[in-house]
């Protein structure tokens, strides 16, 4: 999708948020709900239990819903499996599959060492964001509700992901967490230089990048990224 820093864009942005980018959608605003519902029920059950020949279909469900809870947070396979009453090798199977599929796709931590970042909790998120407000049962607008951060964080994420796809984008892309819990949101890694970025719905919010990050990974650019410079940054290739 292809944006511009027009006042029709930011109109929209909340339906963005909510009901996500499927073409059917976006151009069907008053079905938005029962489109997704259709979409969710029969695109990620049958047709994805038809594609991997995933057997469980209950099974698949309370994974996918589990996942739409944990949207923009550190997903630990142990506690997923735990919820939903299967062992992690089950789990991290059937994300696998997903991915496969593009319904979600993990972000791995951001480490010196390649070994570290495979063996490190991810965070999960959905290609779309319609697709995981109908897994958990809520199309309210963002004024109205509690996970505007993570849908934010998931909308970002998953643009400008597609944005690096399409030209061709051959680096890495992390989340930074250290023991004492300071984050940095997002990085792009390529040729040896660091890109970091913090997401925040708020235009006047204050964001500090954590200066053990700063001292140890000299980013080449550290911006927050809000609702006053988002489409910049999703047209913003090569840097």
């Amino acid at each position: 999708m292809a944006w511009a820093g027009t006042p029709a864009l930011l109109e929209n942005l909340s339906p963005y948020l909510v009901y996500g980018c499927y073409p059917e959608v976006v151009t069907n605003h008053n079905n938005a709900q029962q489109i997704l519902i259709n979409l969710a029920s029969s695109y990620l059950y049958k047709d994805v239990l038809a594609l991997t020949g995933i057997k469980k279909p209950l099974l698949l469900e309370k994974i996918l819903k589990a996942l739409a809870w944990q949207v923009g947070s550190e997903v630990s396979l142990s506690e997923v499996a735990q919820t939903v009453g299967a062992d992690a090798k089950t789990i991290d199977s059937y994300i696998h599959l997903l991915e496969q599929v593009y319904v979600v796709y993990r972000l791995g931590a951001h480490s010196g060492n390649l070994r570290n970042e495979l063996s490190r909790k991810k965070k999960i998120y959905f290609y779309d964001n319609g697709v995981r407000n109908a897994l958990i049962g809520n199309f309210s607008l963002p004024d109205n509700r509690n996970d505007i951060v993570a849908l934010w964080e998931n909308f970002l994420i998953t643009e400008r992901k597609k944005l690096l796809s399409y030209n061709g984008f051959y680096g890495h892309t992390h989340f930074w967490r250290n023991g004492n819990q300071a984050e940095v949101d997002y990085i792009e890694e390529i040729d040896g230089k660091v890109y970091a970025y913090e997401f925040k719905w708020n235009p006047g919010a204050k964001s500090k990048f954590p200066a053990n990050f700063i001292e140890t990974n000299k980013p080449v650019e550290a911006m927050v990224i809000h609702r006053g410079n988002f489409w910049q940054w999703l047209e913003k290739y090569p840097y």
